[in-house]
């Protein structure tokens, strides 16, 4: 890989800021030889621990991010620029459109920095901590084509908000939601903690795996739907839900594995330490009149270790953990838990092969590993493993909180 990098310079690549960004880092290959990388690769780090399915890639590996974000600044003339920051940096490199990225996201990204100067805006300059406009979020529904901006900025005060926000209506009438994030932190978070809806309902809806999902600003949601419908979909299949387990949905965000899993299980608990994902959870289960899943505010780890302290055994467990993977004590609480099937998405499979390293040593068989490209033309890969010990036998699980015992910001009442 180090020798394909070094060449990259003297190739033409597909996308003219492939150089500067470094988001991409397979630009250097065409999409079948991406594929066979990242299926080697995969290979290598985990096919000691057992058997690795082909890799599934997709039919059109472009614009597949339904979720596009640009930081705003100003470049060495003061003029506004917007764009992506540089691998490894604050640096803005000023991207008008992204092979990978949503095209209607991008053309309402111009959109806004093209009004700016007419509406007195200024883009935030990171140096002086001064400006308004920091950072454009744009969500776009695959399914429903539903399109939430959020813009993101240093001050609640904004002047001409009524005729900006009529304007940018006029020129994307798509628009279907508009936010006002606050950010006044010196931070590397793009969002803050406060919000105001300029226009809409503060959320917008998608359909994924016939199961309807609301997705507001800072909830997480797949960003590629049409391989988040393959990723799941081999979830599901590896867990062989007959209707009558009881599923732990661990890292569960807004519901989406739970609530599609809900209707060939007994029952699903979802865990998440995030408030506002399982408040959304919550709400995606009402909208979709799904009465045998619920949801709970808490660390995962924690959770497992009350419920093998009770003699609570799911039958079948969920995991997908962020990039990192999971830490020791969250795999030493699955293991204390012991059920009888563990499903595990990963999204990096070096921390993957490492977690795989005390599973195996807690007396989990690799059984199966898919691959999935969710990101193509980046070096990023998410496999799907399941994992078995013994024969699955269902037990009754005591639910702690249902739908009726929580309210809509996640909370016990």
């Amino acid at each position: 890989m180090e020798k394909e990098k070094k060449n990259i310079s003297k190739l033409a690549l597909p996308c003219p800021h492939a150089k500067k960004c470094g988001g991409c880092q397979l630009q250097n290959m065409d999409y079948p030889q991406q594929l066979a990388w990242k299926e080697n690769r995969v290979r290598r780090l985990i096919g000691r621990f057992g058997p690795v399915r082909p890799i599934v890639g997709m039919e059109s590996p472009y614009h597949y991010r339904n979720k596009v974000q640009a930081a705003f600044g100003l470049d060495g003339r003061r003029r506004i620029i917007s764009g992506v920051y540089q691998s490894a940096s604050h640096r803005i490199v000023p991207v008008d459109s992204c092979m990978i990225e949503d095209e209607t996201a991008d053309k309402i990204i111009v959109t806004i920095r093209g009004m700016m100067p007419s509406f007195h805006m200024l883009a935030y300059d990171e140096r002086t901590g001064t400006g308004f406009l920091r950072h454009v979020l744009v969500k776009r529904g695959f399914t429903t084509g539903q399109v939430m901006v959020v813009l993101v900025a240093a001050s609640p005060i904004f002047k001409l908000q009524k005729p900006f926000v009529k304007k940018l209506l006029e020129l994307h009438p798509e628009i279907t939601t508009i936010v006002l994030n606050i950010n006044d932190k010196f931070t590397p978070l793009v969002l803050g903690q406060r919000e105001k809806i300029l226009y809409g309902k503060g959320y917008i809806e998608d359909v994924l795996c016939g199961k309807t999902f609301r997705i507001s600003p800072r909830s997480f949601y797949q960003i590629n739907p049409v391989q988040t419908e393959v990723l799941y979909s081999t979830a599901i299949g590896m867990a062989g839900l007959t209707g009558r387990e009881t599923v732990l949905d661990a890292y569960c965000g807004t519901g989406t594995i739970a609530l599609i899993a809900s209707g060939q299980a007994k029952q699903v608990l979802g865990v998440e330490l995030n408030r506002d994902a399982v408040r959304d959870a919550i709400a995606n289960a009402r909208q979709n009149g799904v009465t045998n899943c619920w949801f709970t505010a808490a660390d995962a780890g924690e959770y497992m270790e009350d419920m093998a302290a009770h003699h609570d055994r799911p039958d079948v467990v969920f995991m997908d953990p962020p990039r990192a993977g999971s830490d020791e004590k969250f795999l030493r609480s699955l293991l204390r838990l012991s059920p009888p099937k563990v499903i595990y998405i990963s999204c990096n499979p070096e921390t993957l092969a490492r977690d795989l390293e005390i599973l195996q040593s807690g007396g989990y068989k690799l059984e199966a590993a898919q691959p999935v490209d969710m990101f193509p033309w980046t070096s990023h890969c998410e496999t799907v493993v399941q994992l078995s010990k013994g024969e699955i036998t269902s037990r009754k699980v005591r639910v702690e909180f249902s739908l009726e015992d929580m309210d809509m910001s996640g909370t016990e009442k």
